[in-house]
């Protein structure tokens, strides 16, 4: 943790730095969900960012006031979810950019959802994202300054922890993989349908094919589906709740809807013995379904308990350097920001009492126009003299003494 005096462990409770965390380790899926839906609802204020996985909905937010915008009201978080504030909330950040807090330590999907989560953010739709301004609407404002630095921060920590990684890369797809093995025994030759064609089913149908699967895939888009196929060295099968269940080994399920099925291909689901791993959240199938499944049935929830992946010592520890690190260069960033207004304060009041001089002179004398305006620029560069050592002290004030002593000293 950052040592006292050398950067401010409370710098980000000043601003309100708040994550609200719901892990599918400790909140079930449809939890999960409904709290995800009513964090949408601050989708567009800037106060606040939404990150949802397949198993983690988080919201981060900065409760302060912003002019123009009503006051931040958060959602209620469900059982087993958690509430961070201050530098914990962004520690939070930090760990999941690493891929601390992932079942697969340093996984690269989680990474990829961060830059997209703030690159959605930054410049926001006017059509998506409409704020009444009088009688007219405009685009909602750019991102808060301070979830723009914490995102940026966490993004060049999880680019530079990517980089110690050893052997190849590993996803949540290859820990479903790891569920399927011990009952189909090694996947060459057999047959693996994966159910969707977004990143989480690209990542399943591949995963598959390199331990030499036949990758069957479907999906509600053909054309989609074909090219998942394609690019697995598999085939297409068909979807739909008037098809038959495609024959296969195991399935992967990674939709973001119910797996529609016929009466007759539920029937030969659950009479199988095939292995099912539900990638989606909230669940492709029913609670019946999952229920008849039995301990054939792993869902997202089920892999998200799963034992994670053990760092070495020597890992570990170079993992909390950095993240002692980025904790500081927050921190250090926050207490800069806080600086801000005591530096406009005491130029705007050194330049207030320039002016008030100014114009008491200029009243008492009667000055040619060449002569005042020298007499202004000498003004301007006594005053700049004047509050150059002082601002520049301001700026790299750590600790925030300078700024309170500023503030007494100028009674700002």
């Amino acid at each position: 943790m950052i040592e006292h005096g050398i950067a401010d462990p409370d710098a980000a409770t000043r601003i309100g730095l708040v994550a609200l965390v719901a892990h599918a380790r400790f909140v079930p899926s449809e939890q999960r969900e409904a709290f995800g839906d009513s964090a949408a609802a601050l989708a567009c204020d800037p106060r606040a960012i939404l990150l949802r996985t397949c198993h983690r909905v988080e919201l981060y937010a900065i409760d302060e006031p912003v002019d123009g915008l009503p006051p931040l009201v958060l959602p209620t978080i469900p059982g087993g979810a958690r509430r961070l504030d201050g530098i914990a909330a962004a520690r939070h950040v930090f760990t999941v950019a690493a891929g601390l807090d992932s079942v697969v330590v340093g996984e690269d999907q989680i990474l990829h959802q961060l830059r997209e989560c703030l690159s959605d953010r930054r410049v926001p739709a006017a059509e998506q994202c409409p704020v009444d301004v009088g009688s007219h609407s405009t685009a909602a404002p750019s991102l808060h300054p301070a979830l723009e630095r914490l995102f940026q921060i966490a993004l060049h920590l999880g680019r530079e922890t990517r980089s110690w990684r050893e052997g190849p890369p590993r996803s949540l797809a290859d820990v479903a993989l790891d569920r399927v093995v011990p009952v189909t025994g090694p996947l060459l030759g057999r047959r693996v349908l994966v159910v969707g064609a977004g990143r989480m089913a690209r990542l399943a149908a591949l995963a598959a094919s390199r331990q030499g699967a036949r990758v069957l895939v479907a999906n509600r888009s053909s054309d989609r589906a074909a090219a998942l196929a394609f690019d697995a060295n598999g085939e297409p099968a068909a979807f739909g709740a008037d098809v038959p269940l495609p024959v296969a080994d195991a399935y992967i399920l990674a939709i973001s809807a119910r797996w529609p099925l016929s009466p007759e291909a539920r029937a030969a689901l659950i009479d199988g013995t095939r292995p099912v791993v539900d990638l989606s959240s909230p669940p492709a199938l029913d609670a019946e379904t999952r229920d008849a499944l039995g301990d054939r049935y792993t869902s997202v929830d089920d892999l998200a308990r799963s034992p994670q992946d053990e760092l070495r010592k020597r890992l570990r520890t170079r993992f909390e350097r950095v993240l002692d690190d980025a904790e500081q260069r927050y921190a250090l960033w926050v207490r800069a920001r806080a600086s801000v207004p005591a530096i406009q304060a005491l130029t705007d009041q050194a330049e207030a009492r320039r002016a008030e001089e100014l114009d008491r002179l200029f009243r008492r004398a009667d000055l040619a126009d060449a002569d005042r305006e020298l007499v202004i620029q000498m003004s301007h560069r006594l005053v700049a003299g004047l509050l150059h050592a002082p601002l520049v002290k301001l700026r790299d004030d750590d600790t925030g003494e300078l700024e309170r002593a500023a503030r007494d000293l100028f009674a700002l």
